[in-house]
C-alpha cells in the first residue's frame, strides 16, 4: 500500500499545485492528499444504503425520541461501532449518554396586577422550559425594579440590592451612557449581557430571585415566535437543575406601566440616573399582584451515542474533532410512520460510514493525528436538546474540541437545484474560523468539485438554518462549526421521506467532501484558529 500511496501522492501533489494557481493560492492543505484520497475511496454506497434502509424500516417506527423504536435504532448503531472496534469516549464505559427529558405544559397561569387580570399569549408569555411548577397563588405587595438585571464587575444592578425571595422586574439589553457607550464594554458595542439571556437568569438565581419579570417592548413578536414552545415543551433534566432558578415571565409595557403606577416620575429618574452614572439601584414599586404558574409533566428517556477514535500523534491526540448528526425523527402520527430517510438517516449514515473508514485508517497505522469523536444526537427535532445536553455535559472538555462537523439532510435536492444536484449548502464555516472555511473550500477544489451554496449562511437568512441544527450548540460555546445541508424538499417532515428517494450519486460526493474536511482538520499541525467575531452567535 505504501508504494502505491507514494506514487499516487506525487501525481496528486502536482495536481494540488496546479489548482493553487487559481483560487487557493494563499491556503495550503497539510494532510497527505494521497492518504486522504485512498481512504475516501473506501466510503461505499452500499454501506450508506444499508444504514438508511435499516434506520427507515418499520421496526424503528420513525425514531421518535423516547420511543422503543429509537432505542432499537440505537442498539443497531452501537452494534456496528462494536463490530468496527470503535472505542468509548475517554472516562466513560459506554457509547450511551443518557438524558432524562420532561414533557411540560401549562395547566393554569394567573397574573393579576392592581385588580387587572392579564391574558397569557396576549399580554405576557411564560415558557415551560424557563419555569418550574408554582401551583400556589403567590400574592405580593411589592415588585422591585432592578434596571437591566446585570451583575458584572463594571456594572451591577445587584450590588446594592437584597432581593432574595422577591419578584424582580428588569429591562432587556444593557446600559449605555449619553454618548452611546456601554458601561460594560466601554464602546458602542453591546456585550453578551444583551444577547445571552441565561447570564441574567444566572445572576437572578445567585441573588435568590423568585420570579423575573422581563419587560419586552416587542412582546407580540416574542409571542408569535414561541407559540409552539408554550403548548407542550420537552426539556431535559440536568444536574444543574438542582440549583433553584427563578421563574421567568416576559411582560408587555402595559403591564410594566401598571406595576409602576404612581411612581412613574421616580421610575424615570431612576432610569436617568443609570444613564448618567452607570449605577444600578433597586426601586421598590408598591402594587398588589398575584402569580400562579401550574405545570404538569411526564418523563421520558433518550440517549446520545458517542464513539471515539484516538489520534495517532501523542502531542495532538488530546484534541478532538467532532463529527455529528441527529438520529431521531418524528415517529408516527396516527397510522403513518415518518421514516426520516433524508432527515436525518442520510446524516446518520454518513457519520457511521466516515467513522468506519477513519477506524480502518487507524488500524492500518494511517489514522488522523487528532482524535475523532462521532456523536449521534437524540432530540434534535425537539429543539436541539441532545446536543445542548452534550455541550453542557461534555464527555471531553469543550476546550479540547477543535471543531464540529455537522451533517443534517444531505441525500436529496431542493427545488432550486433540481436540475443540478451536485451541490451542498454550507452553513457556519466562516462564522468563527476563517481557517475552517478555507479548509472546506480547498478540499472541495482538490477532491470533490461540488457547488457550495452559501445562501443560508447569510446572517439575515429568514429560515435561520444556522440556529436549527446541532452544530449551533458547539458554535455558541466558541467552537468552530460547519453544517452540511441539501435544503428542504416536498417530503420534509412527511411520511414520504423514504429511502428509495435518496440520490446516492450526489450523496456519495457530499459524504466524501465531509470526510476530506474532517481529515484535514484532524491532521493539521495547528488547531483551527478562532479568528472571527460572530455577533449573531446568540441571536436564536
Amino acid at each position: 500500500m505504501t508504494r502505491k500511496l507514494l506514487s499516487y501522492g506525487s501525481f496528486l501533489f502536482l495536481f494540488v499545485l496546479a489548482l493553487s494557481a487559481h483560487g487557493q493560492a494563499n491556503f495550503i492543505l497539510e494532510a497527505d492528499p494521497s492518504v486522504a484520497s485512498f481512504f475516501a475511496g473506501k466510503i461505499e454506497t452500499k454501506n450508506l444504503k444499508q444504514h438508511i434502509e435499516k434506520l427507515t424500516s418499520d421496526e424503528f417506527g420513525g425514531r421518535e425520541t423516547g420511543s422503543d423504536g429509537i432505542d432499537r435504532a440505537a442498539d443497531y448503531l452501537q452494534s456496528k461501532w462494536r463490530e468496527w472496534g470503535i472505542g468509548y469516549s475517554p472516562g466513560t464505559n459506554s457509547y450511551e449518554q443518557n438524558v432524562r427529558f420532561t414533557w411540560s405544559k401549562w395547566e393554569e397561569l394567573i397574573f393579576d396586577v392592581n385588580g387587572k387580570t392579564y391574558e397569557h399569549m396576549k399580554d405576557f408569555i411564560s415558557l415551560p422550559s424557563q419555569n418550574i411548577n408554582a401551583p400556589d397563588l403567590h400574592i405580593m405587595e411589592d415588585i422591585i425594579f432592578l434596571g437591566y438585571g446585570i451583575d458584572a464587575e463594571k456594572y451591577s444592578d445587584y450590588r446594592h440590592a437584597n432581593v432574595k425571595g422577591d419578584v424582580v422586574m428588569i429591562y432587556p439589553g444593557e446600559p449605555f451612557d449619553r454618548d452611546s457607550l456601554s458601561y460594560l464594554s466601554g464602546t458602542k458595542e453591546s456585550t453578551a449581557w444583551s444577547s445571552d439571556f441565561e447570564l441574567k437568569v444566572a445572576a437572578a438565581s445567585r441573588a435568590g430571585v423568585e420570579t423575573l419579570l422581563v419587560v419586552d417592548p416587542a412582546i407580540r413578536q416574542r409571542i408569535s415566535d414561541n407559540r409552539n414552545a408554550v403548548r407542550q415543551t420537552l426539556t431535559y433534566s440536568d444536574p444543574q437543575d438542582e440549583i433553584q432558578m427563578p421563574n421567568v415571565i416576559y411582560i408587555s409595557t402595559d403591564i410594566a406601566e401598571n406595576i409602576i403606577g404612581r411612581r412613574k416620575k421616580s421610575f424615570i429618574r431612576h432610569r436617568t440616573r443609570i444613564t448618567k452614572t452607570g449605577t444600578g439601584r433597586p426601586l421598590h414599586l408598591r402594587c398588589t399582584a398575584s402569580i400562579k404558574q401550574e405545570l404538569s409533566g411526564t418523563s421520558l428517556y433518550g440517549k446520545n451515542l458517542i464513539g471515539y477514535i484516538e489520534g495517532t500523534d501523542p502531542n495532538l491526540r488530546d484534541e478532538v474533532v467532532v463529527i455529528s448528526a441527529h438520529y431521531d425523527h418524528l415517529g408516527t402520527r396516527g397510522s403513518s410512520i415518518y421514516p426520516g430517510a433524508d432527515d436525518n438517516g442520510s446524516g446518520t449514515a454518513a457519520v457511521m460510514e466516515i467513522m468506519r473508514v477513519v477506524r480502518a485508517a487507524q488500524k492500518e497505522g494511517e489514522g488522523p493525528k487528532r482524535s475523532v469523536l462521532g456523536i449521534l444526537f437524540t432530540a434534535e427535532e425537539k429543539g436541539l436538546l441532545g446536543s445542548k445536553y452534550f455541550s453542557e455535559n461534555p464527555t471531553v472538555p469543550l476546550q479540547k474540541i477543535v471543531a464540529d462537523i455537522n451533517v443534517d439532510m444531505i441525500g436529496r435536492v431542493d427545488e432550486k437545484h433540481a436540475q443540478d444536484p451536485k451541490y451542498i449548502y454550507v452553513i457556519g464555516a466562516d462564522r468563527l474560523s476563517s481557517t475552517l472555511h478555507h479548509i472546506n473550500e480547498s478540499t472541495n477544489e482538490t477532491f470533490s468539485r461540488l457547488e457550495f451554496d452559501y445562501t443560508y449562511n447569510e446572517p439575515d437568512d429568514p429560515n435561520r438554518f444556522y440556529y436549527r441544527s446541532d452544530h449551533y450548540n458547539f458554535a455558541k460555546h466558541g467552537i468552530p462549526s460547519i453544517f452540511f445541508f441539501s435544503g428542504v424538499h416536498k417530503d420534509y417532515h412527511q411520511p414520504g421521506d423514504t429511502a428509495d428517494k435518496i440520490m446516492y450519486p450526489k450523496y456519495m460526493v457530499v459524504t466524501n467532501q465531509i470526510f476530506h474536511t474532517l481529515w484535514e482538520v484532524a491532521n493539521r499541525k495547528e488547531r483551527l484558529m478562532v479568528d472571527v467575531q460572530d455577533d449573531t452567535i446568540y441571536d436564536r
